[in-house]
């Protein structure tokens, strides 16, 4: 197969999420054959991925960012536990995402099993040194409570005074353009 070909067989695994048995009969190949071309093509797609310091080499000193972290539904047998999300009831892979304050996705970390709280991949992928070292502030989400360093995370009292509540909405409307980064991802 032509390296066009190669390209399509790997853009149809990816949008459809076709089996490599199924990728092989449409384009007329074996299915090892259309498991490598599928490996090649994604080493080349990650290949060209800006790493995190590439991504936040944008926003300056007093810019913000959105991270936030997201599972993504896999189709696992029962016996894959650490796929398993208790919190979603289903399996998944946790990703975490840098945004720009309009929404626009940065960097998208590497995917860690469903049950993985947040804060463990932001802290295991460098997030969180990485917003510190270039003091970008990050209004974040409850999950990435105790980041400390420039995160910032909603009050979360039951009966919160008055002032709280509304540096919670505040907060709320500084991250909400920032969850359409998940929506493109997911899309």
């Amino acid at each position: 197969m032509g390296c066009f070909s190669q390209a399509l067989l790997a853009l149809v695994h990816l949008r459809k999420n076709e089996t490599f048995r199924q990728l092989g009969a449409g384009f007329g190949i074996s299915e090892a054959t259309a498991w490598r071309y599928v490996d090649e093509a994604l080493d080349v797609l990650a290949s060209w991925a800006p790493g995190i310091q590439e991504a936040l080499t944008g926003p300056g000193e007093g810019d913000h960012v959105t991270v936030d972290g997201s599972l993504i539904a896999t189709d696992r047998v029962r016996a894959d536990q650490p796929y398993y999300s208790q919190k979603h009831k289903k399996h998944g892979m946790n990703v975490q995402v840098i945004a720009r304050p309009d929404g626009t996705p940065l960097w998208f970390s590497r995917a860690t099993p469903g049950r993985t709280h947040d804060l463990t991949p932001a802290r295991a992928h460098g997030i969180v040194q990485a917003c510190l070292t270039r003091q970008i502030l990050v209004p974040a989400d409850r999950a990435h409570q105790g980041a400390g360093a420039t995160f910032r995370t909603p009050y979360h009292h039951s009966e919160q005074p008055q002032h709280y509540q509304k540096c919670n909405r505040d907060h709320a409307r500084l991250r909400a353009p920032g969850e359409r980064a998940f929506a493109q991802l997911k899309s």
